[in-house]
């Protein structure tokens, strides 16, 4: 018997389509912007694993490709307002071209911790790529440098992201109204 997914009655904030398409236009400027480099990409584990996996396959310049590990959320809904790496990078950034990329940008909090870990190992440049930006959470001010989606201050699951670590294996970006 083939049953749906979990979590495949959540209502679709984004579906897979509008997904691919906007990744595409993504890694269209990317490898606009970073012709003649080859860009580190740093993926933000565990939400973005899918989101940088569909990214790098579009790239069309050479590039390199890293993981951190970072936990902010524990098991619930809420961050804990702390930020800690539970994995660093395996390879240095330094004098390289650094492009981190995240699942979403939230209140910034893990971004502008990342920003001064990152920028203490000495990187020709450090920019941002997120696939959703909540805006309307931000307390602290950075912004990417390429987004994938505004999105209202909904708890999104899918496409990566998860709510308890369920819902990472769903197509389309889908949010839980009770949470």
């Amino acid at each position: 018997m083939n049953n749906p997914p979990l979590g495949s009655e959540l209502p679709i904030l984004l579906n897979a389509a509008s997904i691919d398409a906007r990744v595409a236009e993504l890694a269209a400027a990317i490898s606009s912007d970073y012709e003649g480099t080859t860009p580190h990409l740093v993926g933000v584990l565990k939400g973005a694993w899918v989101f940088m996996a569909d990214l790098v396959r579009r790239i069309s310049i050479p590039c390199t490709v890293d993981f951190l590990s970072i936990q902010s959320y524990g098991s619930g809904a809420a961050s804990s307002g702390e930020v800690k790496i539970t994995k660093d990078l395996d390879l240095s950034i330094e004098g390289r071209d650094v492009l981190v990329v995240e699942d979403i940008l939230d209140t910034g909090r893990t971004f502008g911790y990342l920003q001064e870990v990152l920028r203490a190992h000495g990187p020709a440049s450090l920019k941002l790529a997120v696939l959703l930006d909540k805006h309307s959470r931000r307390v602290i001010p950075v912004e990417a440098d390429y987004v994938g989606f505004k999105i209202p201050d909904v708890f999104v699951v899918g496409y990566g992201l998860d709510f308890d670590q369920k819902y990472r294996n769903l197509a389309d970006i889908r949010h839980i109204p009770s949470v």
